[in-house]
């Protein structure tokens, strides 16, 4: 706890991933207060063609009420 999980167009690189995952796990730690070693992060990459049928209709549409940051698009 917490599992955070990312899905983005297939562009970053593994130096990102590295950099994002150490961002998110400097800011979970100082805002929820758990210790890094119980935070899991995956990241899925999503063709863009695909995003609409995979992520945007089921899980930001479909799922609103989770969601703490909405999209603008």
């Amino acid at each position: 706890m917490p599992h955070i999980n990312i899905k983005h167009f297939p562009s970053l690189s593994e130096e990102q991933h590295i950099a994002l995952a150490k961002s998110i796990t400097e800011a979970v730690t100082k805002v929820v207060g758990c210790d890094e070693n119980v935070i899991s992060i995956a990241v899925e990459p999503v063709e863009p063609e695909l995003w609409n049928e995979q992520v945007y209709i089921p899980e930001i549409v479909g799922r609103k009420e989770t969601l703490i940051k909405t999209p603008d698009y």
